[in-house]
């Protein structure tokens, strides 16, 4: 029986913006910020705008909300990517390597940040920590596989 192979890959269009703030700490801090920050403002507006077409009701109201929503998300996110990889660089320049133990501690100090500034008890910030350790070292695992 003829068989066949389908080989090949799938890219997407890849655009870098450069801001140089001479330091390269603050390079990839607002690097990190600013690319999650839009990637949370445009779910934000696709989910958005999708709720108000849904529900018929496109008014001048509800895009000022949808606004608002979209810069709290980005700003939100955009900060915590921004703390994320400035923690994790802070640490690899401390530690002089670059491992999977680096995006542990980036992960465990944003999660106990984000949480402290969130009013949690000891117990959450605790648990915070923990998760974003979790993830982050999951996620550079997971980068590292492909």
């Amino acid at each position: 029986m003829p068989w066949s192979r389908l080989s090949g890959s799938i890219s997407s269009p890849k655009m870098d913006v450069a801001i140089d703030m001479g330091n390269p700490f603050l390079n990839l801090t607002l690097d990190g910020f600013l690319k999650i920050g839009t990637v949370a403002a445009t779910r934000s507006a696709a989910e958005d705008t999708y709720h108000m077409l849904k529900r018929g009701n496109v008014s001048g109201h509800n895009f000022e909300q949808m606004l608002k929503k979209m810069c709290k998300e980005g700003a939100y996110w955009g900060t915590t990517a921004g703390l994320y990889v400035g923690t994790e660089y802070g640490v690899e320049r401390i530690r002089g390597t670059r491992d999977w133990k680096n995006a542990m501690i980036g992960g465990a100090v944003t999660g106990a940040v984000l949480s402290a500034v969130g009013d949690n008890k000891k117990d959450r910030i605790v648990i915070d920590a923990i998760t974003g350790a979790a993830i982050a070292t999951a996620a550079e695992f997971i980068n590292y596989l492909t």
